[in-house]
């Protein structure tokens, strides 16, 4: 009974809306350490490619811990599953802003995101199997947009307290909405959501298929392209251009923003358009930004070279999400957590990718490496939805 009112419009709304909450407290805490870089290796007295590492180090906890995390879960019920994760977040959080040194911190970091490494492939996954196959797509991006809300808000607020406050400001503030989005999250969920349990033969057919392998692989040369710039962003800000700690968070905003409204774009539209088109024309977008990168002698300009970046930076991982919920709903779970485990080792690899350019070469050679992971994913991508028109072509004459 409690299921079927969740299941009316309202209930559906009221869940949608508190696992987009419970994706920008994920998204503010793992960009937080990024935001908060310049102040961060001040107050440890490390180097930024220390805290490079410091990022990298976490997204590789994510991205191994999201596809074993979501097969020993796989029979928890919905609702303690997604609260508990967010609970362990906002107190990962909290022990993090009080770490005395960096011998510390990373070891708390590394186990505070593994919330991560839960949340948002089974907030997809759940929203997935309540949702109806025509809406399905829709509620998914609509899910993932807490992520584009954190870039808007979160990544720039953190920037600013970061430079003004400090990073264990940050890492509290993380720490607060973490409870108060597992509070969330257990209130608008009900008892009793059971998606499909993963088995080792849905994992086997999800491994063994070259078209959703193909598109995981997609997510993960992408997030390579972006976080080998992203991871760096504050410090190159400051470091190229000078920036204060305002235009840091106004740079930061300024992303943001136009993420936002990219995701809330795609959201409308990615049922009537199709996911498989609508990730190849993000993919070309953020190319070109890096490719125009070498305009940019100023930091209005490079706000300029940004757009087409930012429209579709975010959109492209709720296309991603949405391609592949639609590929196999029945190997959604699977399907979820292998892509989350691809954008968080697409962090670690371009974090580590960017400290490499930076302690051999420049900032302002990072954008190179970032542009080509960007054509690999932009490759994979045609070549994956090519494969798909020819299988969807084979079922329909078959």
């Amino acid at each position: 009974m409690e299921l079927e009112r969740a299941l009316s419009r309202q209930g559906m709304n009221a869940i949608k809306w508190a696992l987009l909450a419970g994706n920008f407290v994920i998204g503010c805490g793992v960009m937080v350490v990024g935001g908060t870089l310049n102040d961060l290796v001040r107050d440890l007295r490390i180097t930024v490619v220390d805290g490079g590492h410091l990022i990298a180090i976490a997204a590789v906890m994510m991205g191994v811990g999201a596809p074993l995390l979501a097969a020993a879960v796989s029979r928890m019920d919905r609702r303690r599953l997604l609260s508990l994760t967010m609970l362990w977040y906002g107190l990962g959080h909290a022990l993090c802003a009080v770490a005395p040194d960096y011998h510390w911190l990373w070891p708390l970091r590394a186990l505070t995101v593994l919330g991560a490494a839960v949340f948002t492939p089974q907030a997809a996954a759940t929203m997935g199997f309540l949702s109806t196959p025509a809406h399905r797509g829709r509620a998914i991006a609509f899910v993932f947009m807490g992520w584009s809300v954190a870039s808007v808000a979160g990544m720039p607020i953190a920037a600013w307290v970061g430079e003004r406050l400090g990073w264990r400001v940050a890492m509290g503030m993380v720490a607060v909405g973490g409870l108060l989005a597992a509070w969330q999250v257990h209130r608008a969920l009900p008892r009793g959501i059971h998606p499909p349990a993963l088995s080792w033969r849905s994992w086997g057919k999800v491994l063994r298929s070259p078209l959703l392998m193909a598109v995981v692989f997609v997510t993960a040369c992408q997030s390579a392209g972006q976080f080998t710039v992203l991871a760096y962003a504050a410090p190159y800000y400051k470091q190229v251009f000078g920036a204060s700690p305002e235009q840091i968070s106004l740079m930061f905003a300024w992303f943001g923003s136009l993420a936002l409204v990219g995701n809330m774009v795609l959201a409308r539209r990615v049922d009537k358009v199709g996911a498989a088109r609508a990730v190849t024309l993000t993919l070309g977008l953020m190319a070109l930004s890096l490719l125009l990168w070498p305009l940019a002698t100023t930091l209005p300009w490079l706000a300029m070279v940004l757009l087409p970046w930012a429209l579709s930076g975010f959109a492209t991982n709720s296309g991603q999400q949405a391609r592949l919920g639609g590929l196999s709903p029945k190997l959604a779970p699977a399907l979820m957590a292998l892509n989350t485990s691809a954008i968080y080792m697409g962090h670690a690899v371009g974090a580590s990718g960017g400290a490499w350019v930076i302690t051999h070469h420049d900032y302002g050679s990072l954008h190179w490496l970032g542009l080509v992971w960007m054509v690999l994913a932009l490759g994979l991508s045609t070549w994956a939805a090519a494969a798909q028109r020819r299988a969807d072509a084979e079922t329909v004459l078959g």
